[in-house]
């Protein structure tokens, strides 16, 4: 990847700690009936199972304009979490339909899969109906703005949390290629580490002791 993409070492040690490789390898997608065979293995590399987006400095608590606008503040950060293949095309992407107006939250594009990419951002749970939303913007999108020489376009749902099957079950059917992802904002502490630091209610009680030069 490193060679494929030029990254630099800062940025291979940031996928390295940030176990990009196991995300793409666990991630949730109906790619294999969704994907023509020739384009299945690039589009599944496409996908992660959890982003990581801890260059944004958010609260836990966000809204998810707050979420759009913070990633839209650190668009290059975003783009290198999202991998070496994609290119921003826009935000709150303006589709009129039966004179009625949508707005997809991200639009980018895959390079290598030549196919344009509906990002959907959720600050919940994922819900079945969540898979409804993303097929419409597809189907608009392959109708009113895929070139000719484009390939379909790709959605990716990303929320704060999933249940794994539900997930599952909504991607069983439907023919547009959707994957389903998780963000956290913060990174994983490794489990080796958890029992050296204090709790968060230990660090707020020594903090009450500690004087303001």
């Amino acid at each position: 990847m490193t060679k494929k993409y030029g990254w630099t070492k800062a940025v291979l040690i940031h996928h390295i700690e940030n176990q990009s490789f196991e995300k793409y390898l666990a991630n949730q997608t109906n790619f294999d009936q969704a994907v023509p065979e020739k384009y299945r293995l690039q589009a599944k590399l496409a996908v992660k199972d959890e982003y990581t987006f801890d260059f944004l400095g958010l609260g836990e608590e966000h809204a998810e304009q707050e979420l759009e606008l913070a990633l839209m503040r650190n668009i290059r950060a975003f783009l290198i979490e999202m991998g070496g293949d994609f290119t921003f095309a826009g935000n709150q992407y303006t589709l009129e339909v039966g004179g009625k107006t949508y707005r997809v939250d991200l639009l980018l594009f895959h390079r290598r899969l030549c196919s344009l990419v509906a990002i959907d951002l959720k600050v919940r749970e994922f819900e079945p109906e969540h898979k409804g939303k993303m097929e419409f913007y597809l189907t608009t999108l392959n109708e009113q703005v895929k070139l000719p020489e484009e390939n379909n376009s790709i959605g990716i749902i990303i929320c704060k949390s999933k249940n794994k099957t539900v997930v599952e079950y909504a991607l069983k059917t439907g023919v547009h290629p959707i994957g389903v992802a998780t963000y956290t904002l913060t990174r994983s502490l490794p489990a080796a580490y958890a029992g050296l630091l204090p709790s968060e209610a230990e660090i707020i009680e020594r903090l009450k002791y500690l004087k303001v030069e």
